[in-house]
């Protein structure tokens, strides 16, 4: 049996990320030579610079997308795909959430200091967030933290490839959250 070919199979038709554990599970194979499996077709795309590329995301996932430097060329045959505008704010306040998940609004809102449910409602409809439970305190707030989607999207595999931030950005941001909010008043 090839391997491979199933397991491109498998990727391609889920078209989202998949677990290790369930590939390994559809080849009835354990979890570390599945892995190696993965990580050898990964390596085989990019070495034959493939139009498509597999992702491991939070590194126990993998999912198959396309080359992002071919977009130009899908362009040309496919209406150009739909790009989400990230303003400033909605920037800060996915960086936000980012670095402090799981994080309620009323945190969001204590750093940003302005009400921020359109912009966390417009980073859920997004889908770079999601609610991830509940806090055990009164009112249940609801808890936020970011989603694969966002991964994806930053080309980074997991939370931890996020760079640190500076005091000086830190700084940086809380300037601009007083800043707007003298403007909004």
């Amino acid at each position: 049996m090839n391997y491979e070919s199933v397991i491109e199979a498998i990727l391609f038709t889920m078209g989202e990320s998949v677990e290790v554990s369930r590939i390994a599970s559809a080849l009835s194979l354990p979890e570390s030579e599945t892995e190696e499996l993965l990580k050898q077709l990964q390596k085989r795309y990019e070495e034959e610079d493939r139009g498509m590329r597999l992702l491991c995301l939070e590194g126990n996932s993998w999912q198959m997308c396309t080359n992002s430097e071919l977009y130009p060329y899908l362009i040309k045959i496919a209406a150009q795909p739909k790009k989400r505008v990230l303003t400033d704010v909605l920037l800060e306040t996915l960086s936000i959430i980012a670095y402090k998940q799981p994080v309620t609004k009323a945190e969001i809102e204590k750093i940003r200091g302005v009400n921020s449910d359109h912009v966390v409602n417009r980073l859920v409809e997004y889908g770079l967030v999601e609610e991830l439970g509940r806090l055990d305190a009164p009112g249940r707030p609801v808890l936020f933290g970011t989603t694969e989607e966002f991964l994806r999207s930053f080309g980074v595999a997991s939370l931890e490839e996020l760079p640190e931030l500076s005091p000086e950005q830190v700084e940086q941001f809380r300037e601009e959250a007083e800043q707007e909010v003298r403007v909004e008043v």
